[in-house]
């Protein structure tokens, strides 16, 4: 049995066996071309915290007697952790069918054909989702028809608040994808 990892020519012995693929090079999965920001991964985080005293709550209740409350403490705590794991979706997925288009609450999948352009332009962005805006730069993606759609990707968003060098990249990421494919 041959311990490649104690050996100072590993590099030869792995070129020699030949390149291995990556778990993640299927190019027909649909993956995130960036990692969730740390704003909206603390907000899941929040929500889940909050969900876990919530159906505590409901067991308490539960064994206090009382069933229909603690089905309604259930229910709340099910809309909330299903609110974390959505929140953990929202953005832009990209495989080599197309581009999915991921929001809160609907989601867009378009084939690369369909794709019309995918460029990053500066222009009032929402800071966090909230009302308020400010000057940024954002990922728009433009149809083969013309439509933009609404812009999920921005570098003041959950996902890239303080965070530049990585919008860039993730980007780029997107950028690549849809020149690849069109």
């Amino acid at each position: 049995m041959p311990l490649t990892f104690l050996t100072a020519d590993r590099e030869f012995d792995e070129a020699a066996a030949g390149p291995l693929p990556l778990p993640y090079e299927d190019r027909e999965q649909w993956r995130r071309p960036y990692r969730p920001g740390p704003w909206r991964v603390g907000v899941a985080a929040v929500l889940l915290l909050l969900a876990s005293f919530v159906l505590l709550s409901a067991m308490v209740i539960a064994l206090a007697g009382s069933l229909p409350g603690a089905g309604v403490c259930v229910a709340i705590a099910v809309v909330t952790i299903l609110s974390a794991v959505r929140s953990l979706r929202v953005g832009v997925w990209v495989s080599g069918h197309g581009l999915r288009h991921t929001g809160f609450l609907s989601t867009t999948t378009l084939a690369w054909a369909q794709v019309g352009g995918v460029r990053t332009r500066q222009q009032p962005v929402k800071l966090l989702g909230l009302p308020r805006t400010v000057q940024g730069q954002a990922l728009v993606i433009t149809t083969a028809r013309g439509d933009v759609l609404r812009t999920l990707v921005t570098d003041h968003n959950s996902d890239f608040l303080g965070r530049g060098p990585a919008f860039e990249r993730a980007a780029d990421a997107v950028e690549a994808w849809a020149a690849e494919h069109a």
